[in-house]
């Protein structure tokens, strides 16, 4: 009896179904593999190396932190709401109802510290989907290079970034010092 030294991929495979076998294989009996040993969809995993990658650098993650708007010439301002922050770019939705920025369009946009003191900057789109769940458009932009407050904005998300790090939720615990003296 020789040794056959070929691996039986198919009776491994962690994806079920119909399997298209040659006859050569239809008959050899070959035991099936114990344990949970298996074969690794290599095309899942690689796409999933590639979704990682893409992001080439990082963002801080934001939900209503900040106001900012959207200046549509014409209309005015209109709210956004940033998703996430970088020093490349930023990603914001707009509410459906609002429509959507076209790709490579330059936006003013503003970001406000208070009622009344903002400061502006310009993004150019480089992508928009539909969030079906939020029901909102989200757009992704970098900052335009060589414009208004860039240096501004710079710091700003620095500062965005080291105070997301230690940023806590007030889960309505009020602290109350020096009472009855």
């Amino acid at each position: 009896m020789s040794k056959n030294n070929v691996i039986d991929l198919f009776s491994r495979q962690r994806i079920k179904g119909p399997v298209k076998t040659s006859p050569a294989k239809k008959q050899s009996k070959r035991q099936k593999p114990k344990g949970n040993s298996g074969v690794l969809d290599l095309t899942q995993r690689r796409q999933d190396l590639i979704n990682e990658e893409r992001r080439q650098v990082k963002r801080t993650i934001l939900t209503e932190f900040i106001g900012a708007f959207a200046v549509v010439p014409k209309k005015g301002l209109i709210k956004v709401s940033i998703s996430d922050i970088s020093d490349q770019g930023l990603a914001f939705d707009l509410s459906e109802d609002m429509g959507e920025f076209r790709l490579g369009e330059e936006v003013a946009m503003r970001v406000y510290l208070n009622h009344k003191t903002y400061f502006p900057f310009v993004v150019r789109i480089q992508n928009v989907r539909k969030e079906e769940q939020e029901q909102v458009q989200r757009h992704g932009a970098h900052f335009s290079k060589d414009t208004v407050n860039e240096e501004a904005l710079r710091h700003f998300v620095k500062f965005i970034e080291s105070v997301s790090a230690s940023l806590e939720t007030d889960g309505g615990d009020i602290m109350v010092s020096n009472l009855g003296r």
